[in-house]
C-alpha cells in the first residue's frame, strides 16, 4: 500500500501562487502515473491534473489550464502542482492520487490526506 502526504497548501490572495508536493512511499513510484484532484464542502471531488509516469503524457483541466502545471521528480517520489493566479472559488482540499497505471488516463485508487487551499478574496 502506497502512501502519499501532501504538503504546500495554506491562505493565499486571489491572483497569488502556491505550489503543492505529494511523496510516495513506493519505491516503484516511477512507474505509475499520478494525478492532483480537489474537494469543496458539498461538491464532488474534481480532476484537476494528471501526469504519465515518465512526464510524457499531461492533463489539466480546462478550468485551470493556463495557470497550473504538475509536474514530478522521480527521484524524489514527488509530484508538484505549481498554481498560479489562484481563484477564491478553488478553495478546497487539494489531493494527490496514486494510479496503478503508467498512463494518466483511468482510475486513481490511492490518496493522501488532502492539504488545505484557501484562496481569499
Amino acid at each position: 500500500q502506497v502512501q502519499l502526504v501532501e504538503s504546500g497548501g495554506g491562505l493565499v490572495q486571489a491572483g497569488g501562487s502556491l505550489r503543492l508536493s505529494c511523496v510516495a512511499s513506493r519505491r516503484t513510484f516511477s512507474s505509475n502515473a499520478m494525478g492532483w484532484f480537489r474537494q469543496s464542502p458539498g461538491k464532488e471531488r474534481e480532476f484537476v491534473a494528471a501526469i504519465s509516469a515518465e512526464s510524457d503524457s499531461t492533463y489539466v483541466a480546462a478550468s485551470v489550464k493556463e495557470r497550473f502545471t504538475i509536474s514530478r521528480d522521480n527521484a524524489k517520489a514527488t509530484v508538484y502542482l505549481q498554481m498560479n493566479r489562484l481563484k477564491p472559488e478553488e478553495t478546497a482540499v487539494y489531493y494527490c492520487g496514486y494510479r496503478n497505471g503508467s498512463t494518466w488516463r483511468g482510475l486513481y485508487a490511492c490518496w493522501g490526506q488532502g492539504t488545505q487551499v484557501t484562496v481569499s478574496a
